[in-house]
């Protein structure tokens, strides 16, 4: 049972060119069951992220809930197809209401839950107000932005200046190949737009009609608690579906790998409770 939990089989997902961001091929794999016999964990990774900086978390996840993982690069990141840049501010609207419905419809999805990592937990809950594709059970969020901090712009300008004068670029490049400077300018030029400041999606999260699992650390550099409050506060607000919310001691921003263990433990305790109901 473990190593077929553990088998990663490339898929074709080909996003048409109509979409909002343009189409092409995104890098994509899946780990162990398929839609058909097991629900399904899709993952959208952060800003900077791909499947490979997920490492070895979705495995894990496969193995700690026994469904299928979905993991994709989204254009412009990773081995995927480049994007048009610069990426406009309502790009997350963009992946939320548009392309992710498509990946589910092309991927044969049923049900299944979102797991999202900074920018991907804005994505999920974007979708999961606005367009909630058939057989959503849940979303996941590990440090998600619902509005634009002044924490998160500092952090960001940092970033860029380890990208030209440190080794951000070679350390990404890894994961990044040819895509780095899509990946790393697609997003870090947006967050530093003029009108980001004002970008909030607080309004989608009244409508979510799902359980939501929100998770941060404490001594995130790229948001403060009052993400994961705002969370917590609204979402599920009409549908009378509240979230539940974890803040991690003694971690940054990525709580998935900096606290797997923990994680792991909340995120399996979840699912199961979700699936059972």
């Amino acid at each position: 049972m473990v190593s077929e939990i553990m088998d990663k089989t490339p898929i074709e997902i080909h996003l048409p060119p109509h979409l909002p961001g343009g189409g092409g091929r995104l890098e994509a794999v899946w780990i162990g069951p398929k839609p058909e016999s097991a629900p399904s964990l899709v993952l959208l990774h952060e800003g900077l992220g791909c499947i490979g900086l997920w490492r070895d978390f979705p495995e894990k996840l496969a193995a700690v809930t026994g469904c299928g993982v979905l993991v994709f690069s989204r254009l412009g990141y990773g081995g995927s197809d480049p994007c048009e840049l610069p990426r406009p501010v309502h790009f997350m609207h963009d992946e939320g209401l548009y392309v992710l419905p498509e990946v589910i419809r092309q991927t044969g999805i049923n049900d299944h839950v979102l797991i999202g990592h900074s920018d991907g937990g804005s994505i999920a809950l974007i979708h999961a107000g606005g367009a909630a594709a058939a057989g959503l059970k849940g979303v996941i969020t590990l440090a998600a932005h619902v509005f634009c901090e002044d924490i998160c712009l500092r952090s960001i300008a940092d970033a860029r200046q380890r990208y030209l004068e440190q080794d951000l670029k070679t350390r990404l490049a890894v994961y990044h190949g040819a895509n780095t400077d899509c990946a790393f300018w697609g997003w870090n030029d947006v967050w530093r737009h003029p009108e980001f400041v004002n970008w909030n999606i607080e309004s989608y999260l009244p409508d979510i009609a799902v359980p939501v699992l929100a998770i941060q650390g404490q001594n995130d550099a790229y948001g403060t608690m009052a993400q994961l409050d705002a969370i917590g506060r609204n979402a599920g607000q009409k549908t009378g579906i509240r979230a539940s919310v974890h803040g991690l001691e003694a971690c940054g921003h990525a709580p998935h790998l900096e606290k797997k263990q923990e994680v792991l433990s909340l995120v399996g305790d979840f699912i199961r409770k979700l699936l059972a109901a």
